[in-house]
């Protein structure tokens, strides 16, 4: 590394084998990470487990996720970000593909946590990984690029894993979105240009990252930011988690494959998360989050229709303000945390993770007791919480904000 280097330009080649590298790389974590949640109802049947219990194998895995985010940001300090991400999709490729064959919910369960320890290698660090590699005047494009990456994978991994279980079983739709990611793992394994930005250091100690948590934790924006992910990614996990199991109630009625179609809402992020990269240059970060929380909770309202076709525009609605804002948040929090960007960007994935878990099984049980209303009313206050949380992100001075960015 060079201490000149100041990032690829747009338009170089590096610069763009680097987003594409990060693009397939989150198809390959995030078809991985969400295939399950395509086939809760399939393994309840045949299993014999209840909703909540079936969702765990999401919220499981999100939970794994969740709590190796931070070790992996210090695996990455000290190894280099590209070598962590490599480990960390060669390693979940192996594990995704061993999952079908687990014989009972407890080991599959199992599975699903561990294979989410290895996946936390990527989004613990890609971003980080992008900032130090990507010329600062397009990192929120370049950012946003690779949230487009996260949905395509999240959309993979839900339209391949649900029809496949159609035709097959549950272990079989898992196998095939497994097989697509480690595809999608060997092609950024080839791409991925070599790291120029990383600086290898001193690895310092759990009390040094304790104390720049604590300075983090000062700043009123990053815990909005922070705040902001965990709400918005549990309002989305929530709504899909469980929308399978309402579709196929009354007054709907669809069988498991012809739900699964509803997925394709996800490409309704890929669009929004380009906008958003995009409107932040007019508009600012502080209003697109704003705008993201209430359209996810306009959305969340607009499922509780007797009508498909609102439930879907309700649906499309909620997938691109979720995408929009983490779009967002997810680059603000590199360009604003003025020390420790790594922990920062760490703590962000793990709000991020843990939200989804948690709000992802307190909505089985919602369900259990109070059926969909229940769920929506969960996703409502999440939404709502997160559109707070944006509010007092923009209380921050005008002018101290726009530094930040």
């Amino acid at each position: 590394m060079t201490s000149d280097f100041g990032g690829h330009p747009r338009g170089s080649r590096e610069y763009g084998r680097l987003l594409a590298a990060l693009f397939v790389a989150g198809i390959a974590t995030f078809t991985q990470l969400w295939s399950a949640q395509g086939v809760p109802p399939q393994i309840a049947r045949d299993l014999e487990v209840g909703p909540a219990t079936a969702a765990l194998t999401v919220s499981g895995t999100t939970a794994g996720l969740a709590l190796a985010v931070l070790p992996w940001s210090w695996v990455a300090d000290r190894i280099g970000r590209l070598a962590a991400m490599r480990i960390a999709l060669v390693s979940a490729s192996a594990l995704g593909l061993l999952a079908p064959l687990a014989p009972s919910i407890e080991l599959l369960v199992g599975i699903r946590i561990v294979e989410g320890v290895a996946l936390g290698g990527l989004p613990a660090v890609a971003l980080t990984y992008l900032s130090e590699e990507v010329d600062r005047r397009h990192a929120a494009v370049a950012a946003a690029t690779y949230v487009a990456g996260t949905s395509v994978g999240g959309l993979t991994g839900r339209l391949v894993a649900a029809p496949v279980a159609e035709l097959s079983d549950w272990r079989g739709g898992l196998a095939a979105a497994a097989a697509v990611a480690a595809v999608a793992a060997v092609v950024f394994l080839v791409l991925a240009p070599r790291a120029r930005g990383f600086q290898p250091g001193t690895v310092r100690g759990a009390r040094h990252i304790v104390s720049v948590v604590r300075t983090l934790a000062r700043d009123r924006v990053v815990v909005a930011l922070w705040l902001q992910g965990a709400l918005l990614m549990g309002a989305l996990v929530t709504m899909y988690n469980y929308l399978g199991f309402h579709l196929e109630e009354a007054p709907f009625g669809l069988p498991p494959a012809v739900a699964s179609l509803l997925f394709t809402a996800y490409l309704a992020g890929t669009l929004s998360s380009r906008m958003a990269g995009a409107l932040v240059e007019r508009v600012g970060r502080r209003g697109v989050l704003l705008a993201s929380g209430a359209l996810v909770l306009v959305g969340a309202l607009l499922t509780l229709a007797p009508v498909l076709a609102v439930v879907i525009v309700g649906l499309v609605a909620l997938t691109a303000g979720f995408f929009a804002g983490h779009a967002v948040a997810s680059g603000w929090i590199g360009a604003r945390a003025r020390v420790g960007r790594a922990q920062a960007a760490s703590i962000y994935t793990l709000s991020y993770y843990a939200g989804s878990s948690a709000a992802g099984w307190l909505g089985g049980v919602l369900f259990v007791v109070g059926d969909w209303p229940a769920v929506v009313a969960l996703v409502v206050a999440l939404a709502g919480s997160a559109t707070l949380a944006a509010a007092i992100a923009a209380r921050e001075s005008p002018a101290a904000t726009d530094a930040a960015q």
